[in-house]
């Protein structure tokens, strides 16, 4: 078949995430045979991202990338975020559509075109949420920059973000332009309940995010292959150092716990706050952004890792990431944690510092319940979060959806 991806953000102009899933997605359906064109919107990554221009990157055979440009980057994405609808780049975004697809997949729709996309072109459509920007201007339900979203306050809290409110929100245009799509799909039962919570008025199916299959070499792995790059047992953080993210409940307690230390690996605009915080905790290290491969040695030779968000994500990727490494995960009992942590028994849930704390202990003390819980992540990764056990049921979805277009045989 022939898929295009439309997002706001494709590597390698993109802050991670949900960009990352798409590209496991786009290459998991060219290694399968089928054709796949990613539109993404270089303009929003370059108005957001601070530093030098990102390196262009090679994309497999059978992925085509179109990264859009416009003379005016900054009047192009603000009258998108506006009207909800692609203004400088419709022209090229229809070019793109009518070579024909047979599968047009919306992802992070925000920047690129907004619901004005979801009329534009043939083939089944799908929209993919892997924020929650259907629901909420800020994509994150986190209230005024302060607080979980429980009701929707969206005006004075998009201009608490600092961001122009969108009209289209109050046009109905969301509503109308939905009915063009077939399938809308959420990452997680959490995610899904929330949407229908705040009101989104189409019907969601659940697909999980997923990792590459294990290689043989992973499959028959047991102990870590490399050394332990830290001298001392350790609990570790993967993640942009932002509020959201929960480190400033979890930095303290490493002031008077000295039976591990606790290793964060990433970057943000948070991050002075943090190592403000740290400065009486000699047993937190800041490693900055760690590259892929190094990152696996940390996760190797964990106790656990800490997940300690406090707000509301659609899934939580670095969880599987953590059990594809055979990690444990102690998570905050909030969002789709839950369910990912109850459905791989592979980890605790924590509310305050008392549980976190006890499941700290636990894991540092029990050997044996480690090494349990690090072949139960190992097994759930496979069999449900796995390259194989995901891009079936995805294009599984995808014949669903393509059967009712298919006109009745004439026989």
């Amino acid at each position: 078949m022939r898929f295009c991806m439309l997002t706001t953000f494709y590597p390698p102009n993109h802050f991670g995430g949900d960009a990352i899933g798409i590209q496991r997605l786009t290459h998991a359906l060219a290694r399968r045979g089928h054709e796949v064109t990613v539109v993404h919107d270089v303009d929003a990554h370059r108005l957001l991202a601070k530093g030098p221009p990102s390196a262009p990157i090679e994309h497999p055979a059978g992925v085509r990338a179109i990264g859009l440009r416009s003379r005016f980057p900054l009047a192009s994405e603000l009258a998108t975020q506006q009207l909800g609808r692609p203004v400088a780049h419709r022209r090229r975004i229809a070019e793109v559509l009518a070579e024909g697809f047979d599968v047009i997949n919306y992802h992070n729709a925000s920047l690129v075109g907004g619901p004005g996309l979801f009329e534009m072109g043939e083939g089944v459509k799908l929209y993919l949420a892997h924020e929650h920007w259907l629901i909420c201007p800020m994509h994150v339900l986190w209230r005024h920059g302060r607080e979980l979203c429980t009701g929707r306050e969206c005006f004075r809290c998009t201009l608490n973000h600092r961001r122009p409110p969108q009209l289209w929100r109050w046009t109905g245009l969301l509503e109308r332009a939905g009915r063009h799509v077939d399938r809308f799909v959420a990452m997680s039962e959490f995610s899904r309940a929330k949407h229908a919570e705040f009101g989104f008025p189409f019907e969601m199916e659940v697909l999980p995010y997923f990792l590459p299959d294990p290689t043989p070499e992973e499959e028959a792995a047991v102990q870590p292959a490399s050394p332990s790059p830290h001298e001392r047992p350790y609990f570790l953080f993967v993640g942009r150092l932002e509020r959201i993210k929960g480190l400033d409940d979890v930095i303290p307690l490493f002031e008077r716990y000295g039976d591990a230390d606790l290793l964060i690996a990433g970057e943000g605009n948070h991050g002075p706050v943090l190592r403000g915080l740290a400065r009486h905790a000699p047993g937190v290290r800041f490693l900055g952004r760690v590259a892929p491969e190094e990152l696996r040695r940390y996760y190797d030779h964990a106790l656990a890792l800490i997940v300690p968000s406090v707000c509301f994500e659609t899934f939580g990727i670095i969880l599987i990431e953590a059990f594809r490494q055979r990690t444990p995960v102690i998570a905050r009992r909030i969002g789709p944690f839950p369910e990912i942590v109850r459905r791989a028994d592979a980890g605790f849930l924590f509310e305050n510092d008392e549980e976190l704390m006890s499941a700290m202990e636990s894991i540092r003390n029990d050997s044996a319940l480690r090494a349990r819980l690090a072949d139960n992540a190992w097994s759930a990764y496979r069999d449900h979060w796995s390259e194989s056990a995901v891009v079936p049921r995805y294009l599984d979805l995808v014949e669903r959806a393509r059967a009712p277009k298919t006109p009745p045989s004439s026989a």
